[in-house]
């Protein structure tokens, strides 16, 4: 497949453009969930109170059972 195939395809036809929607969508997924685990460790020492909300909710779980 030539460079000029891979253009059509990608921009020209609704499976190319499925086909880039999904990598975007998962590649969005995946800094997401980087940057949530770096800002978790970053205020680790954040009290949590009954308001928050965490997208891991289960390390608490673990954390809590390992006495940590």
């Amino acid at each position: 497949m030539d460079w000029p195939e891979l253009y059509h395809f990608l921009f020209e036809t609704y499976g190319g453009i499925g086909v880039l929607f999904l990598v975007t969508l998962v590649i969005c997924l995946i800094a997401c969930v980087f940057m949530e685990r770096r800002t978790r460790r970053i205020y680790k020492n954040h009290e949590k109170t009954e308001d928050d909300w965490s997208f891991f909710d289960d390390d608490d779980e673990e954390e809590e059972a390992a006495g940590k």
